[in-house]
């Protein structure tokens, strides 16, 4: 009765996940998903890297079609990723919709076999943990983070088990597999360290060295190196200074960084949003004051850990933008190339853990009780189905109008040379359009390129910069978006056709754009001292089927 029980409820989960997957592939490239570190970068990336013919290439090699080809191969990662051979193999959005299912299918059942075995186990409970784990599958994680933070429950599983002396085959191939499809620097360092102290927590306490424990961590983090050789041989073999040089981050005084610590703890973050402010949040907050009313700290220290830990992590992130950090990062410059807010990564299993037991401390206090708990976790949800892509970004271009591959495809025919013969740039739209039509950019989005590079094209902007304190802060203290800035835009790339602007009074060092090898220009709006520029008007492109409208400049 048991086993038909669970087989139903886990079969109602996965046909949730289903239905919320159902636009990205009923919709394909008509649907409305991310742009930001998605379609602006990480689709084109993939795309890029699968014509390059460097997908094997050279721990030396480089990316032909950017920055004159500066850029390193390595900046786009390891072929030993299932996700490149997903776009590799497959069209965008059929690979975009397979990501989509794997990552949350694995999540959903690692979470689920996270709290039926290790935090919730009991038939009694089952509801909950099916709950607790198809609300954590529906979060809108980060893309291109494959299973780098959706993988952790099923990676804490594993090394339950191990740790517990149950360890199987099984257990290792979860920690053999994971590392193909996440990455050690989006999630799973973070997550490692964590297991290592968690191991010596455990040594420190009397409970012996548990070298099965101990290796099995070790062991994962073999697989890792040889996954992301290509981080390895660039973090231990550094060549020349690259754009990650000069990153800064410790700048916050005090009080932002404890305003920062309130907005992380409550909202989350972009790159793992996990939705938890208007019923997770309250859930948690019940359920501690029961342990706390109740004296039931003995009972349900797990959850008070949890829910401890949740608001350290919000503090770190925040703490390490703090401006006292400084004259550290001068000394230890890896503190500036590495990010260590990042141990924040670990929010979407500790708060969805959490929950859990928040639910499940809330159920016990009565038959009321109960049926609150089972309400807020249909809330979370639904809440989450609210959360899907095709909702959120309806107002955003869809896949196809963002490409707008017909719209570049007249461009390529009209310039009528072969791409690699010319460079172009961008203005008012992200380069990455241009390079997933196989344009060959001056600008990139990549924040592991030459910083000799940086300081070059650094000079078409100059005047522009100067202009903007904004950009110029932007780019030289960051300078992952090589883009052409203008005083006038700023931080804005997404400038659609519909737009009525001009760009006026713009300043651009075209010398310096002709020598880096510089012909075209595809600008989303007019620029009205285009001739003070060295830039003449060849013709203006526009497609129903494109949200942009593309003036073409070409140089004099």
């Amino acid at each position: 009765m048991e086993t038909r029980k669970e087989r139903r409820y886990l079969i109602f989960a996965l046909v949730v996940i289903a239905i919320y997957l159902s636009p990205l592939f009923i919709l394909q490239e008509n649907a409305h998903i991310r742009v930001h570190d998605n379609l602006d970068s990480n689709l084109a990336w993939y795309k890029v890297l699968a014509r390059s013919g460097e997908l094997f290439g050279g721990v030396n090699g480089a990316i032909p079609q950017i920055i004159n080809g500066l850029l390193s191969r390595n900046a786009f990662g390891t072929e030993y990723s299932v996700i490149v051979w997903l776009y590799a193999i497959f069209p965008t959005m059929v690979a975009y919709g397979f990501s989509q299912a794997l990552t949350r299918v694995v999540a959903f059942f690692g979470m689920y076999l996270l709290l039926k075995k290790h935090l919730l186990p009991g038939e009694r409970w089952m509801t909950l943990n099916v709950a607790a784990s198809l609300a954590f599958a529906l979060t809108p994680f980060w893309p291109s983070g494959m299973l780098s933070t959706l993988g952790m429950p099923l990676a804490l599983w594993a090394f339950l088990n191990i740790r517990n002396g149950e360890g199987t085959l099984k257990d290792y191939l979860v920690l053999t597999l994971l590392p193909l499809y996440s990455s050690i620097v989006l999630g799973f360092f973070f997550f490692l360290s964590a297991m290592a102290v968690f191991w010596l927590v455990d040594l420190l306490k009397g409970k012996g060295w548990n070298f099965r424990f101990l290796f099995s961590i070790a062991y994962m983090s073999f697989v890792y190196m040889i996954v992301e050789y290509r981080l390895l041989f660039s973090f231990l073999f550094k060549g020349e200074p690259n754009s990650r040089d000069e990153y800064f981050h410790a700048e916050l005084p005090l009080w932002r960084v404890a305003r920062l610590t309130l907005k992380n703890y409550v909202f989350g973050h972009t790159h793992v949003m996990t939705v938890h402010t208007l019923f997770i949040l309250p859930a948690t907050l019940i359920a501690l004051y029961f342990v706390f009313s109740k004296k039931l700290w003995k009972q349900e220290k797990l959850f008070v850990f949890l829910f401890t830990l949740n608001f350290v992590l919000s503090l770190w992130y925040a703490f390490w933008f703090y401006e006292g950090w400084l004259p550290i990062t001068k000394k230890f410059h890896f503190m500036d190339t590495f990010n260590f807010a990042r141990y924040h990564f670990l929010r979407p299993l500790v708060i969805y853990a959490s929950f859990a037991l928040a639910l499940k401390i809330i159920s016990l206090q009565g038959f009321s009780w109960s049926k609150t708990a089972k309400w807020l976790a249909v809330m979370q949800i639904l809440l989450l189905g609210l959360f899907n892509d095709e909702i959120i970004y309806q107002k955003k271009p869809s896949v196809k109008q963002f490409y707008a591959e017909e719209l570049f495809q007249e461009i390529k025919e009209h310039i009528a040379l072969p791409q690699e013969e010319y460079r172009v740039a961008s203005i008012g739209i992200h380069p990455a359009i241009a390079q997933y039509n196989g344009f060959y950019t001056l600008d990139t989005y990549n924040n592991f390129y030459p910083l000799s590079y940086k300081h070059e094209f650094r000079k078409i902007i100059e005047q522009e910069l100067a202009k903007n304190k904004t950009i110029r802060k932007y780019f030289d203290k960051w300078g992952g978006r090589c883009y052409i800035f203008t005083a006038q835009l700023g931080k804005r790339y997404m400038i659609k056709k519909d737009s009525k602007r001009h760009l006026r009074d713009l300043q651009l060092n075209t010398d310096v754009f002709k020598e880096l090898g510089g012909t075209f220009i595809f600008s989303a709006l007019p620029i009205d001292n285009a001739e003070e520029n060295q830039l003449t008007l060849e013709k203006v492109f526009v497609s129903k089927l494109s949200a942009w409208k593309i003036y073409l400049y070409k140089t004099m």
